[in-house]
């Protein structure tokens, strides 16, 4: 599925999965109101002080939604902006929004973190990078603003709001997000385990080494018969859900979740990002999946056309252009 950080993207299947999937339905509707008609105040400067405040703790990173533990780069990251905070006697300071560095120490540090990725040897590692800054300031940033679970304002917080849902034990989720989108407050990726429960609806930061290796772990025990990613590829005939699932064996339907392990679970791989970055991250998973049992990723869609979303994007592109062009003439 792909989650857009401007809009919940909402859709219909006429295909119904068995019926242990999801045992009861959420039928809330005040989430919806709760979730802001109005902007969110903006948020009060942050700042973190040189005396080791700016640490983060593994119960810390893990409330945010994820499981694993404190990524090496992240932890770096922290390290250096510390190590900068204290050589520069300037102030590491957060506001807006969004929780972004800003002031005299906002500068320093633009100019050397591109010293630092420019002086990275293969394009790996400046992934690696990137998505682990990205990821350390959000967490930095966010501290006593937002809440850790709706990850909103804490005067907005939703999380009373959420009806949770048990999956069907089969079915696992792997919710694959740009460090752009994480923490956004108008994320919807994040429902997903809000809903299903972390264990449900995994955490996979792009370009974190430690979360791509968990997920691909989790994939490979799975085998390549119970992976698949929802997402409209043109380069490759995409089948629908229903016709994904009719080629399955449903024999161990009725296990006990007790008794059923990594190899028997539905695994549906998620991209969470914009449309521009999600064209990168979907490459990245085919090259992992070519790597790893030399054939092509398959995609699902729910719809068997193009995606509804892009559609919409391309009228509102064209009637933005026929304006333009009628204001000329």
């Amino acid at each position: 599925m792909l989650f857009f950080p401007t809009r919940p993207l909402s859709f219909r299947s006429s295909f119904h999965f068995p019926h242990q999937f999801c045992s009861k339905t959420i039928t809330s509707t005040t989430t919806t109101a709760t979730m802001h008609s109005s902007v969110s105040p903006s948020r009060e400067s942050h700042k973190v002080s040189s005396s080791g405040e700016a640490a983060i703790s593994v119960e810390e990173w893990q409330g945010w939604g994820t499981t694993s533990p404190i990524p090496a780069m992240v932890t770096q990251v922290v390290d250096d902006l510390k190590l900068l905070q204290k050589d520069s006697d300037a102030d590491m300071i957060f506001g807006g929004n969004h929780g972004k560095l800003s002031g005299d120490f906002k500068v320093q540090e633009d100019k050397k973190h591109r010293a630092t990725y420019q002086s990275l040897g293969d394009s790996e590692t400046k992934l690696q990078f990137f998505s682990a800054r990205q990821i350390a300031c959000r967490v930095l940033g966010s501290r006593g603003y937002l809440c850790q679970k709706c990850w909103l304002p804490s005067e907005d917080c939703m999380c009373s709001k959420l009806i949770s849902c048990p999956l069907w034990h089969r079915v696992r989720f792997w919710l694959y997000m740009h460090p752009k989108d994480f923490l956004r407050q108008n994320n919807t990726g994040k429902l997903l385990w809000q809903v299903f429960g972390i264990q449900a609806a995994t955490l996979c930061l792009y370009g974190i080494a430690e979360h791509e290796e968990m997920m691909g772990g989790a994939l490979k025990l799975a085998g390549k018969d119970k992976v698949w990613c929802l997402y409209p590829n043109k380069n490759a005939p995409a089948k629908s859900v229903k016709d994904s699932m009719a080629e399955l064996s449903f024999s161990h339907v009725e296990c006990p979740p007790e008794t059923t392990d990594g190899g028997h679970s539905l695994n549906f791989i998620l991209i969470d990002g914009t449309w521009s970055n999600s064209g990168a991250m979907f490459s990245r998973l085919k090259d992992r999946y070519e790597l790893m049992w030399g054939d092509e990723l398959p995609c699902i869609m729910l719809n068997t056309g193009a995606s509804l979303m892009h559609k919409l994007r391309e009228d509102r592109n064209h009637h933005g252009i026929a304006h333009v062009q009628q204001q000329r003439q």
